[in-house]
């Protein structure tokens, strides 16, 4: 991926330091720390700060396909984790008090219309943590966005749709791929049946991040991974930033089953009303094919995510209940908070990214 432009203090120091090699300053990787730690303080809403965002994104890029012009050995370099690390925490935080209200209390810890849910995993069967995370997914989440694409949504905002969720679906699964070996018995089995569908079953033409990028041609938009970057909110950043929080961090893979489960559990009508918002546009199958493969392959994987995965889980590591129930939640409160973002510029007349784009050829 090219490397963005710098939105902060963070990511502008960030960035000249992978310019270089791990061992042309020693002390340049501590000095970024500091700094981050003197910024954080100064920070009112981490999910939406831009280079708090961009800084977390750019770090985990270094984990998948890496940065042009940066070199490999900075991967692992124990600075930039201790600086990832840095600013994981109060993002961890800012989303576990996002999340709260979606698994039914509040912040302030009074009840709430979300599903009731039990204290722990005692006595909790595969099953019933799918009930469980079945009642999550189906919450009102904010405006409905599907709902708009089917409709009513104009061609210059089904460009910014598709702009929107090419950070993530450009790369789609490999985020929660890392919890294949963190897992183990029916939940790695079922973790890695999903994900072979979402690699295209052996056929690189029907991957799922293959049948994306075909979409963005069919639109005029370019396809190449992070191209968009620079175009699109922190709220953007952040909801695939918490996937690779919760894939990276062995501890949090309880959060990775759950999260993958409500995307799942709330793809498959979705898609179906976005294929359709495109076909009311005049776009033929080359286009529409991504949403429709997810029509049918998603009313699957929500019963193998939620049941074998999640549920799964649950029965082998009982402790790792809240952690599901947060992964879960957080899917719920990110995507309500990005969903709010694009519908209410589009509401107002206004693009919901950051900077223009060219018009479709």
């Amino acid at each position: 991926m090219t490397i963005p432009h710098a939105r902060g203090p963070i990511s502008e120091g960030l960035f000249r330091l992978l310019a270089g090699s791990p061992g042309d300053d020693p002390a340049a990787v501590g000095t970024l720390q500091d700094l981050a730690a003197a910024q954080l303080p100064l920070v009112d809403d981490i999910i939406d700060d831009g280079d708090m965002q961009l800084s977390l994104f750019c770090l985990y890029e270094l984990h998948y396909g890496g940065l042009d012009g940066v070199t490999d050995r900075w991967e692992w370099n124990p600075g930039l984790i201790a600086l990832r690390q840095l600013l994981e925490e109060p993002f961890e935080q800012a989303l576990r008090d996002a999340a709260r209200p979606y698994a039914g209390t509040d912040c302030a810890g009074a009840d709430h219309a979300g599903p009731d849910q039990p204290d722990s995993a005692a006595g909790l069967d595969s099953d019933a943590v799918a009930d469980l995370l079945f009642a999550i997914a189906a919450q009102e989440g904010g405006p409905g966005m599907s709902r708009h694409v089917a409709k009513r949504a104009t061609l210059k905002q089904l460009r910014e749709f598709l702009i929107h969720k090419s950070i993530y679906q450009l790369k789609e699964a490999d985020p929660h791929t890392w919890a294949i070996p963190r897992l183990h018995g029916r939940a790695k089995a079922a973790l890695v049946e999903i994900q072979a569908d979402e690699y295209g079953g052996g056929r690189p033409d029907r991957m799922h991040s293959t049948l994306f990028a075909r979409t963005m041609r069919g639109l005029g938009l370019d396809d190449r991974y992070g191209a968009y970057v620079d175009a699109v909110p922190p709220v953007a950043l952040a909801s695939v930033n918490v996937m690779s929080l919760f894939g990276l961090n062995r501890r949090l893979r309880g959060a990775v089953a759950g999260h993958l489960a409500i995307y799942e559990m709330t793809s498959s009508r979705p898609n179906q009303l976005y294929g359709n918002g495109f076909r009311r546009l005049g776009f033929g199958a080359a286009v529409t094919a991504y949403f429709d493969e997810h029509v049918e392959a998603d009313a699957v994987h929500e019963q193998i995510a939620g049941r074998d995965l999640a549920g799964g889980l649950v029965e082998s590591e009982p402790d790792l209940f809240p952690d599901v129930l947060f992964g879960a939640t957080a899917v719920m409160a990110i995507d309500a908070r990005l969903t709010q973002h694009i519908m209410g510029a589009w509401d107002d007349g206004e693009s919901s990214l950051r900077a223009a784009i060219p018009a479709a050829a």
